[in-house]
């Protein structure tokens, strides 16, 4: 499967409902008249799906280009990856759009089948959910006002009233804790905020991935940069999270993504939209 099939996926009909406080999107990614999946296509019971025929997936879209609304769509890379993989299992795709740190409540209360957001695998969500293989490559660095990108250092960061950002509930939050222990985190529910929290004054720096940081920088220019230190403060891979002790729909994840891994799909999606070119994914497929 090459990109284009992945494109074609994502042009397929969008339903919004709103319920709750999520605005709810279902994408067609099976074929018929009605809109939802024949007989044919729908899952069988071993796909671990919580209805035959429809993969609920929450997500926060809200992170361009890896997922965000372009007016009342979901696009981007994950949910161009998510209709390829609905094509493939021959079921109706449903989208969830949630706060990031409702998404882990959420799916333990098995509101959606899987969550989508490119979570890292800590031990600590493992003991409350499952994981697939990873999907996409992370680079969590260091952003600071423009002007102190050269300036600033690890240790001047690391002191007590020192306020660094991040989003609500990522792993990014643990890493600032890891990396600058005296200094004090404040975490955001929405992504932006974080970053504007810094480009205003408020905060001395943030921890986002090298992506966020791009996209914001092209809307918001010579606010924020890189901080000058040495590397990544972590390079990791991003997976699909799963309800805790699904091993069927786990598996069948893990044969899509290790599918689209060795066909070149997902680099040529990567590449399409994230970036130029893609890092070395994990083996083992």
């Amino acid at each position: 499967m090459k990109t284009r099939s992945v494109r074609k996926a994502l042009k397929l009909p969008l339903v919004a409902t709103m319920a709750a406080a999520a605005l709810v999107l279902s994408a067609c990614a099976s074929g018929g008249a009605s809109g939802g999946a024949t007989e044919e296509s729908a899952a069988p019971e071993n796909d671990g799906l919580m209805t035959p025929g429809v993969l609920v997936v929450g997500m926060n879209l809200q992170y361009k280009p890896q997922m965000y609304l372009e007016g009342d769509k979901p696009t981007g890379y994950d949910v161009e990856l998510l209709n390829a993989l609905a094509e493939e299992m021959g079921v109706e795709l449903e989208i969830k759009n949630l706060d990031f740190a409702g998404l882990i409540p959420g799916l333990q209360a098995k509101q959606f089948d899987m969550v989508s957001v490119g979570l890292s695998a800590t031990d600590e969500r493992k003991k409350v959910i499952d994981f697939s293989r990873g999907y996409i490559p992370y680079s969590s660095i260091l952003a600071v006002p423009e002007g102190d990108s050269t300036s600033l250092t690890i240790d001047e960061l690391n002191k007590e009233g020192v306020i660094i950002t991040a989003l609500q509930g990522s792993s990014n939050e643990q890493l600032i804790r890891d990396n600058f222990p005296n200094a004090t985190v404040s975490g955001f529910p929405d992504q932006n905020a974080a970053l504007l929290e810094v480009a205003t004054g408020r905060a001395a720096a943030v921890v986002v991935e090298d992506y966020i940081l791009a996209q914001f920088s092209i809307a918001n220019p010579n606010q924020l940069a890189q901080a000058k230190v040495d590397g990544p403060l972590s390079l990791y891979y991003g997976s699909w999270g799963v309800q805790k002790d699904n091993s069927a729909l786990v598996s069948k994840l893990d044969a899509f993504l290790c599918k689209v891994q060795n066909d070149g799909t997902l680099a040529d999606l990567y590449r399409s939209i994230m970036a130029p070119e893609m890092p070395d994914m994990p083996g083992g497929c």
